[in-house]
């Protein structure tokens, strides 16, 4: 039976903001772009991340609050913080975290970059050269594909696409036609870059850069011929960009999708940012054409979307510039050629991204669609990318004709458009394509191989922590596990059962399942847990997760720290649990490491009485994991494999004294000065698992 999560009205003063704590979060990342000690051009990729984060950030979160307060909605967080109060503080708080950014970029990367040869030329340096390559570049390139839009009775404000680079003009002068309104709108076409790179002999540096924007500001005259331009502004609007499919009126659920997906570009504005020199009576304009506020316009001293930038440090061949490149390594089982079927056979193999190559996994896959012994493939998609070599084996196993089983989560946001694209094409090959059990989000990563041999059908599982996505496993930690072990296999088959089909949940052997079970069992770890400690004996807990929200898990935890369990959480993001706090939650601490990899596996360690439960997830601590969507939390049995799990997961980071953040009870976080040895979990990692 579908337990329903119900709400408890602990007391306010137990639990931090959730807004606050993202933004928080954000605030470490950026103090990775002002760490000197990090290379410079991956300083200028963390300063690009900060502001992909913030978008997501306002399309999402500051979106719902936005809904809130226009429907007078009175509905709070555990932390009893109304919306009108939250928003006023993230407002106030999220510029104070944007003018840090472009103070970062504007008075150290970028003249440090400059110093390195690599240069972003301001129209007012452009020497007589740049220019005429500028120009011809405008004229062929640019201008063609430009529609600049007169704002008249005949031509009303454009519809805006969100995000999109757009330029408000202040014109004098009348027109052939004798208008004279005043203004214009030029919008920037996305299929034109954000940032030319010069040719070598024109850019008079090893790198030379000129922005869009700056060369839309140079020639902006000549999209109104005989007009005077007064001021030139650029500017970007937010909108709501989440997805709103309503259960009761949705036939099917693709169809749904596809209708709702372009209607995203065009959501309710949440944020407009304009240039600092846009004038007071521009920026009120386009604050009113979009209904937003004057808390809601983000002046900003540079260009107004610096993810952009992001592509720079790839295009800039300076390896010394950038975080040392490495090989990713493989077990001991899998070196040199190797049959995946008959090592997994032997024993699970554990594989560490990205320390450890993801190669395994394709390869696991590949063996499986070319085995002529095997008859079936089950596979969960949540992101898996486009162009995914993964993909591809699927569609040449069901050309094949092998049953091949695909679950598409279609919602998974901003990757809708492409798992539509990737479920046309595996239907087209005859995979069976299914989109989970609508209203839950499918988010575990699992995969079964059913193969034929000697002794009747083996299943073969990988089970993991992150997505199936060759490229987001090169910088996001997380863990997979192949194993044939026969009740975890019948486990994973059950979980597709429910996913395909029609039935009730039968009762699982290892695997806690959401939302059936992994609340209830997480919750019954955490009390036998402290049920030890009052016991008076030896009482751990070490869990590594993304995210801690939820409420009836929070105080289980105070409840065992109170009972004297020692209790250590590595919360990457968002961490509403306040530790330390006197008669609280004394017994626990909190750690958020940021590095050059996303921290992204989920470890969740019970001391047992020294039975040491071990699970791995991809599942956080959060209401919509444990009942709104569709999550594995699998152990690992093996007791080698289960120490490396502690010793690389958990152990490596509770020491790290480089890029590992404490909490205090007031959700502030610092890097404790340590005079100890220099211990960085990442770095001990990539000299452990990682090929030179």
């Amino acid at each position: 039976m579908l337990m329903m999560y119900s709400h408890h009205d602990y007391p306010a003063e137990h639990f931090l903001n959730r807004e606050i704590s993202l933004l928080a979060f954000n605030r470490r990342v950026l103090a990775q772009a002002a760490d000197r000690n990090v290379p410079l051009l991956e300083r200028l990729r963390f300063l690009c991340i900060v502001s992909s984060n913030l978008d997501e950030f306002f399309e999402i979160r500051v979106a719902g609050i936005k809904e809130q307060i226009k429907l007078r909605s009175h509905t709070t967080g555990p932390d009893h913080l109304g919306a009108q109060a939250v928003f006023r503080r993230v407002t106030r708080e999220a510029h104070e975290i944007i003018r840090e950014q472009y103070a970062l970029l504007n008075e150290e990367i970028l003249p440090t970059l400059r110093r390195e040869g690599i240069v972003f030329y301001k129209r007012s340096e452009w020497n007589e050269a740049q220019q005429a390559w500028i120009h011809e570049f405008f004229r062929r390139e640019v201008m063609p594909v430009l529609t600049p839009i007169g704002l008249d009775p005949a031509h009303p404000f454009p519809r805006v696409l969100n995000k999109s680079l757009n330029f408000a003009v202040e014109l004098e002068g009348k027109d052939a036609f004798g208008r004279s309104s005043g203004a214009a709108i030029v919008q920037a076409p996305r299929a034109l870059p954000r940032v030319i790179q010069l040719p070598p002999e024109i850019a008079g540096a090893d790198h030379g850069f000129v922005f869009l924007s700056s060369i839309l500001h140079r020639h902006v005259g000549e999209l109104f011929t005989g007009m005077h331009v007064l001021g030139c502004y650029q500017f970007r609007v937010t909108r709501n960009s989440d997805l709103f499919v309503d259960e009761e009126e949705v036939k099917n659920l693709r169809t749904a999708l596809q209708g709702e997906l372009p209607q995203r570009h065009f959501g309710d504005g949440v944020r407009l940012e304009v240039a600092e020199s846009c004038s007071e009576v521009m920026a009120d304009f386009l604050l009113q054409q979009f209904g937003l506020g004057r808390e809601d316009l983000y002046q900003v001293p540079g260009i107004v979307n610096l993810v952009r930038l992001i592509s720079v440090p790839d295009r800039v061949n300076r390896p010394d510039l950038k975080f040392t490149s490495f090989q990713p390594g493989l077990p001991k089982q899998l070196s040199g050629r190797y049959d995946l079927f008959d090592v997994v056979r032997r024993s699970d193999v554990l594989l560490h991204h990205p320390y450890q190559s993801f190669t395994p996994v394709i390869e696991f896959l590949k063996q499986a669609a070319d085995d002529p012994q095997v008859v079936a493939i089950k596979m969960t998609v949540y992101r898996t990318g486009t162009d995914s070599v993964l993909m591809e084996h699927l569609l040449r196993a069901a050309q094949k004709g092998k049953e091949v089983t695909v679950v598409v989560e279609l919602m998974a946001r901003f990757d809708e458009e492409a798992n539509l694209s990737i479920a046309a094409r595996l239907e087209e090959a005859g995979a069976h394509v299914v989109y989970g059990v609508f209203g839950y989000k499918t988010h575990a990563k699992m995969m079964l191989v059913l193969r034929r041999e000697e002794q009747g059908y083996r299943r073969y599982v990988h089970l993991g922590t992150g997505n199936y996505h060759p490229r987001t496993t090169r910088f996001y930690t997380d863990f997979g596990l192949l194993t044939c072990n026969d009740e975890i296999a019948d486990d994973v088959n059950e979980v597709f059962k429910q996913l395909t089909g029609l039935g009730k949940a039968s009762a699982l052997k290892h695997l806690w399942q959401a939302p059936f079970t992994l609340h209830s069992n997480m919750l019954e770890a955490i009390r036998a847990e402290t049920e030890i400690a009052r016991a008076g004996r030896k009482a751990q807990i070490i869990a590594k997760m993304n995210s801690l929200l939820e409420p009836e898990i929070i105080e289980a935890l105070y409840a065992a720290s109170q009972a004297g369990v020692q209790v250590d959480l590595i919360v990457r993001g968002v961490c509403c649990l306040r530790p330390g706090v006197p008669g609280l939650s004394d017994n626990i601490r909190v750690r958020s490491v940021i590095g050059r990899f996303l921290e992204h596996h989920r470890i969740f360690h019970f001391h047992a009485d020294g039975a040491e439960k071990l699970y791995l997830a991809s599942a956080d601590w959060m209401e919509r994991n444990f009942f709104r969507r569709i999550e594995v939390a699998f152990p690992v049995l093996d007791p080698k494999l289960k120490r490396r799990v502690i010793k690389e997961g958990l152990k490596g980071y509770l020491a790290d004294n480089c890029q590992a953040w404490d909490m205090d009870g007031d959700g502030c976080y610092r890097i404790r000065p340590s005079r100890r040895v220099r211990t960085c979990a990442q770095e001990l990692l990539l000299g452990e698992l990682a090929e030179e």
